[in-house]
């Protein structure tokens, strides 16, 4: 069974980015089989590993199974896992996991909606987070004001915020009346409230904005918003494939867990609202600004026949 680096290991298991982890490290904050830990130290199947006296369940990687979530987050429900303010969270209605837990990949802010994805693999949700690999998500946005050619021009060659240059790869109208337009757009990063930015530095408002994918991940149309669904081997592969992560043994959906999903595709659930919120942060059927589609791609074959 092969050995790796504990700040390797630390950061798959979810507890941070490897720098990060590097420097609890440095803290002396960690021990492996109890003496003090150093950067380097390599861990196997079997040893006690400790961070800040807690032991962490340490499973080899190439023997733990890849799981990854599709959620649909309503507006008002905030992207940690605790908040001061004693607001909702999007951990709140995930499911349980036994000695492991879930990492969010990337943010939507409390007043966004769409797809957020969970796995229980930490390297690999830093692989999807990181700048490096320009994994490209895709919205809807509503914005209140004409999206003149100018604008959108200066909006895909570059616009200096504050934090530095930013850009959409791609902007196309998505339908809509009145004051309020529809618009798909898609960009290679996640910074912070980047795409309500991008807008706003054009002096345009956005009142929705809905994250229609991730990499190669659709938001699957029987996905209701504060619901979510598992995603089975086909789909977890094509976000590895994306990263340069090596398929892994027992990835996917098996037994009682395929069937309750297929139920679920096949009878969606009904939506979850967040408590506080007092209206729907889907778009409706029956909705004249709703957004013509969801997304422009999908990777999964049920996906693709509907």
């Amino acid at each position: 069974m092969k050995d790796e680096k504990l700040q390797k290991a630390l950061a798959r298991m979810g507890l941070g980015s490897r720098r990060q982890m590097e420097e609890v490290i440095k803290a002396g904050r960690v021990t492996v089989n109890n003496g003090p830990a150093t950067i380097g130290d390599r861990v196997e199947q079997g040893d006690e590993i400790r961070v800040d006296g807690r032991q962490i369940k340490y499973t080899a990687e190439n023997e733990k199974r890849r799981r990854v979530l599709a959620y649909y987050k309503p507006e008002g429900e905030v992207c940690s896992a605790n908040d001061p303010e004693g607001r909702p969270t999007v951990f709140e209605r995930l499911p349980k996991l036994t000695h492991d837990r879930w990492v969010m990949v990337g943010r939507l802010d409390i007043n966004s909606t769409g797809l957020l994805l969970f796995t229980n693999d930490g390297e690999m949700a830093h692989r999807l987070m990181h700048p490096s690999s320009e994994v490209t998500r895709e919205y809807a946005v509503r914005v209140l004001g004409d999206v003149t050619p100018d604008m959108a021009r200066a909006m895909t060659t570059g616009v200096m915020l504050e934090d530095g240059l930013a850009k959409f790869e791609d902007i196309k109208e998505g339908g809509g009346e009145g004051v309020n337009k529809w618009h798909h757009v898609r960009l290679n990063e996640g910074r912070n409230r980047e795409v309500r930015r991008l807008f706003e530095s054009q002096g345009l408002k956005v009142s929705r904005l809905l994250r229609t994918s991730y990499g190669n991940i659709a938001l699957p149309k029987e996905l209701r918003t504060g619901r979510f669904l598992e995603l089975d081997r086909k789909d977890i592969n094509t976000l590895t494939d994306l990263v340069s992560l090596r398929p892994r043994y027992g990835t996917g959906l098996h037994g009682a867990a395929k069937e309750k999903q297929e139920r679920i595709r096949n009878k969606p659930l009904k939506a979850r609202r967040t408590e506080n919120s007092s209206r729907s942060t889907g778009p409706k059927s029956s909705d004249s600004t709703k957004p013509a589609n969801r997304g422009t791609r999908n990777t999964s074959d049920r996906n693709n026949r509907r």
